[in-house]
Order: C-alpha cells, then sequence, then structure tokens
C-alpha cells in the first residue's frame, strides 16, 4: 500500500474532528457526575487501575498509566493517606511491595460509576430505539478504536 492510500480522506478528518468533539463533550459531562472531587483524574485512574487489574506493584502501575514512577509514587502516598489503597508485602520479593484497592477505596469507585451510570442512563431514555442501536454499535467500534 503506498502512503498516498494511508492518508486520511477528508470525509475521515471531518469525522475525526466531529468524534474528538463529541466524545470531548461528553468526557466534560461525565467527569462532572463525579462522587469525590478531592481526587484528581490521575489518582481516579490509578485506583480503577489497581480495581480493574488487581494487586500492582508501584512500578507495574506506572506502567499501566503511562506515568514516571517518581509521578506515581506522588500519586499513591496521596491514595494512601486516604485510605484508599493498601500496602502488602510482594509474596516473592521481599524488596517489593504490592498495592491494592481498599474497601473505601471500592466504595468509592463503586459510588461513582454508580452516579455516571444514573446520568448516562437518564440521558439514553431521551433517544428512540433506532438511536440506542446505533450507540450499542458504535460502543463496540469506540472500544476497538480506543485499543489500538
Amino acid at each position: 500500500m503506498s502512503y498516498a492510500n494511508d492518508m486520511p480522506t477528508s470525509t475521515e478528518t471531518a469525522l475525526a474532528s466531529t468524534l474528538r468533539l463529541s466524545v470531548m463533550r461528553l468526557a466534560r459531562r461525565l467527569r462532572a457526575q463525579r462522587a469525590d472531587t478531592m481526587l484528581t483524574l490521575s489518582q481516579l485512574a490509578a485506583l480503577s487501575t489497581l480495581d480493574r487489574h488487581g494487586a500492582l506493584s508501584p512500578g507495574e502501575l506506572a506502567a499501566h498509566e503511562k506515568i514516571s514512577p517518581p509521578s506515581m509514587t506522588r500519586l499513591l502516598g496521596v491514595l494512601e493517606s486516604g485510605g484508599l489503597v493498601v500496602r502488602t508485602a510482594h509474596p516473592t520479593d521481599r524488596r517489593q511491595v504490592l498495592l491494592a484497592v481498599s474497601a473505601e477505596g471500592r466504595a468509592l469507585l463503586k459510588e461513582d460509576r454508580r452516579r455516571r451510570d444514573v446520568w448516562l442512563a437518564q440521558r439514553l431514555q431521551d433517544l428512540d430505539p433506532d438511536e440506542l442501536q446505533v450507540l450499542q454499535r458504535a460502543a463496540g467500534i469506540l472500544d476497538r478504536i480506543a485499543g489500538s
């Protein structure tokens, strides 16, 4: 395939612009529904990653979140002092620790997700069945795009 064939068309570029704006607006509205605004989005993302993947070392968590280890150390200090994560000894390497979401952290995440889901579900009630079907398909497509 030639380089010219790899270039987006004007239709793809226009769609990309429209999607970018729509996704950004939706993300902004969903962020406004946060249960606890004391945490930064980075702190909330790290907590969610621990919840999704289970206990991780600080280095593994930093790699998942694509931030530097020193930044992760500061972020974890806030989460730990807030009682949202707990440290445990690594089972095979005594030099390392593992971090996991505490019961309080899980409760915070659950409430945060519940608020956002309720807000979005209320907006979806205003759509007709055809629009809901389109969004059902689009959700999978957007997930694929985000995963690449």
